[in-house]
């Protein structure tokens, strides 16, 4: 697909797709890597990394801050670190790239010298005030007026020490964000939760197993509370698995067309919480009629779509974090599945109801799908337009942030369409 196609109409396929396709790596552990990579000392290898434009943001910023990154080819990043990041020359901006945001907010908090960190006009939305206060409470001159980006740091070369709370009902990035940086303290950091909640704790686990590779000593000390010593990282040769939230519009696409897609990887080899959508989605036509989405929230569009030609409604719970990501997503999904046929989605407090109807599979119902800028909309959309004559999908490019090649292996598997 050309890059600047602004609408996209997708024809359903009259076979079953099937073919092989190999997702992309994943973005949350690419991220991650990158940012441990560049705070370790010496020469790391990420291997199955994604190129995207999530993670060119984050590998620009930390260019930026003295780090060396070179891409020798196109799953590849070599990384070389001094064990510190430097101030950077001018102020660091990161798109919508909210993990990147909120990652290196907590970085440059280890910085000897003055960071700001800013966003274009959707990630200028997106919440970081329970971030900042938690920085705050160590010590750190952080500020972001607004309670979202820009943010600006006045590093002192390390975290300090001892105890930080942060609330991350909202996100669980936060967490990640402060667990990451902790090595990096003057002494032992402890870092422990307000109330116990987690957006997502999967992506927690995903953390610190990243965090364990890179040689970072954490003691869980129960479900709430960790504890790092300052052990810095070391550099290492990592590779990375694909990205599950990606695995996931292909898993769907194949149930939906009763199709074969070989990605190459096993559902139960993802480490990452996404995957667990995996096993909604090989119960469909036979959705449960609850979807508890908290610890799967990317895959939620996604099964939001297919929840659609569904044998009975299907309600989404504990989806609250969707309305603080790149768009409100449940909002999103509730407008553009009624704009398919009117009351086939809607908000119910922070739930999602999808009227589903598996009659709509082969209708001609014209609709232009709003993507919001929202990479996820614009994927999980598609797969509304392999079953329904006359989607049209807007700002297709959008799906970029995290999966650039999505459109081209949708159409390796068979699936025609038309760029304007």
């Amino acid at each position: 697909m050309k890059s600047f196609a602004r609408e996209l109409t997708i024809q359903p396929p009259a076979t079953p797709l099937r073919g092989r396709v190999t997702p992309p790596g994943s973005k949350s552990i690419t991220n991650r890597a990158l940012l441990l990579a560049a705070l370790a000392n010496g020469a790391s290898r990420l291997s199955g990394a994604l190129k995207s434009d999530d993670t060119r943001y984050m590998a620009e910023a930390l260019r930026g801050m003295g780090v060396r990154i070179d891409e020798p080819d196109e799953t590849t990043f070599g990384v070389v670190g001094s064990g510190a990041l430097q101030a950077p020359q001018k102020s660091l901006f990161l798109g919508n790239a909210g993990t990147a945001t909120r990652f290196l907010t907590a970085a440059a908090a280890s910085v000897d010298g003055h960071v700001t960190i800013d966003g274009d006009a959707h990630m200028r939305k997106r919440p970081i005030a329970p971030l900042i206060a938690a920085l705050r409470s160590l010590g750190v001159d952080a500020d972001a007026p607004t309670g979202c980006p820009p943010v600006t740091i006045r590093g002192r070369g390390n975290i300090g020490e001892g105890r930080v709370e942060i609330d991350g009902g909202l996100s669980s990035q936060y967490v990640s964000a402060l667990l990451m940086v902790a090595p990096l303290g003057r002494g032992p950091v402890e870092v422990a939760l307000k109330g116990g909640d987690i957006g997502a704790r999967g992506y927690v686990d995903l953390t610190l197993a990243v965090m364990n590779a890179f040689g970072a000593d954490v003691e869980q000390a129960n479900a709430s509370l960790w504890r790092i010593a300052p052990t810095g990282y070391r550099a290492i040769d990592y590779r990375i698995e694909p990205d599950a939230s990606a695995a996931t519009y292909l898993w769907a696409a194949e149930v939906l067309t009763g199709g074969a897609i070989d990605l190459g990887v096993a559902p139960s080899a993802f480490t990452q919480p996404d995957a667990q959508a995996y096993a909604v989605i090989q119960s469909f036509p036979h959705m449960p009629s609850v979807i508890e989405g908290s610890q799967m929230q990317d895959a939620v569009p996604t099964l939001a779509v297919l929840a659609a030609f569904n044998r009975t409604p299907v309600r989404f719970t504990g989806i609250a974090n969707l309305r603080v990501k790149e768009c409100d997503r449940i909002r999103a999904l509730a407008t553009e599945l009624s704009r398919i046929r009117p009351g086939l989605g809607r908000e119910d407090g922070d739930d999602l109801i999808v009227a589903s109807d598996p009659a709509l599979a082969g209708l001609a119902l014209p609709a232009r799908i709003e993507t919001y800028h929202d990479h996820r909309i614009a994927m999980s959309f598609a797969l509304a337009a392999l079953k329904i004559h006359g989607i049209a999908i807007l700002d297709p490019g959008c799906a970029a942030k995290t999966y650039p090649g999505y459109w081209d292996d949708l159409k390796s598997l068979g699936v025609a369409m038309d760029e304007v």
